[in-house]
């Protein structure tokens, strides 16, 4: 009959100090020794190519329309005489996308702001501030939460008509802000209600009022959840295009409506296409990298207890 101790010193090698070291397994074995630099150059062959369009359109917007029309991009590694920044200057030339651009920051900039404030007020009631139907109100915003946008487009531009901001910019902010804040009160009173209760309770002991708790303890705590919910936000409003499509002014129109009427009207004028785009584009990924340690601490914030 075989004892327990016996079955656990089975499994067990000496080595060659004496001490007793558990023998790993195949799977646990190939892990480690995968965990060195084969490893590393995987991921990176993997973000290399994960990163070949962005490197792509950066390349061909680099280069004129003929060139771009006759090889692909890669060609700019045995002749990289074609790149040139013609193309931005032609870009920057160009009004329709420069009115674009500035439509696009007046539109994101308050629909992002405004989200951050009302979410942060309604995510701080909802976590420490006692009121009538208070959790029946905070069930009504989570259902809120599955409505499709596509739902509310006909009655919401029917509502614009008749108040007058119909294809306006502040109907294209305000369409932003709504639909924008479930999503932020639903993140920031979760991770507004993992604030130590002593903590409140203690600055309210030395004479704190709401406004100040809030302003001074509650926000400072809820930096890295604040910046992730700023970064959602505005990445959303930059990229989309049904909602400008829509609400926004004609005239006016955002980036991405504008390089989607640049397509429509003129079907050769890459060499303005690819740099529009990848300007649309850089923009919002320099905002993700500017916080991306506050947006990496705030989507694992509340993940460990």
């Amino acid at each position: 009959m075989t004892t327990p101790s016996a079955t656990a010193t089975a499994t067990r090698t000496p080595t060659a100090t004496g001490a007793v070291q558990a023998k790993q397994s195949l799977g646990a074995r190939i892990a480690a020794r995968a965990g060195g630099g084969a490893m590393r150059v995987f991921l990176v062959l993997v973000g290399l190519f994960w990163l070949m369009p962005t490197i792509g359109l950066l390349l061909s917007s680099l280069r004129s329309g003929d060139e771009i029309a006759a090889t692909g991009w890669w060609k700019v590694f045995t002749a990289p005489s074609q790149l040139t920044f013609d193309n931005y200057s032609r870009l920057l030339d160009n009004s329709t996308i420069t009115h674009s651009l500035l439509s696009t920051v007046l539109i994101t900039v308050p629909a992002t702001v405004l989200v951050v404030v009302i979410g942060s007020l309604a995510g701080y009631a909802f976590a420490w501030m006692d009121f009538p139907g208070r959790d029946w109100w905070f069930l009504l915003v989570v259902g809120l939460l599955v409505v499709p946008v596509q739902v509310a487009l006909v009655p919401v531009s029917k509502l614009f008509g008749e108040i007058g901001i119909f294809e306006t910019t502040l109907g294209v902010i305000l369409f932003h802000t709504a639909f924008g804040l479930p999503f932020a009160i639903f993140l920031l009173r979760n991770f507004f209600a993992e604030i130590p209760r002593e903590l409140l309770e203690a600055a309210r002991l030395d004479g704190a009022g709401e406004i100040r708790l809030f302003t001074r303890v509650v926000m400072p705590l809820g930096g890295p959840a604040i910046a992730s919910l700023g970064i959602f936000q505005f990445l959303w409003v930059w990229n989309d295009m049904l909602v400008a499509l829509i609400f926004a002014d004609s005239d006016s129109p955002p980036i991405t409506v504008a390089l989607q009427q640049q397509v429509r009207q003129f079907g050769n004028n890459i060499d303005v296409l690819a740099p529009g785009a990848f300007v649309s584009m850089v923009i919002p990924l320099a905002v993700f990298f500017a916080f991306q340690r506050q947006f990496v601490s705030g989507v694992m914030a509340g993940a460990v207890k």
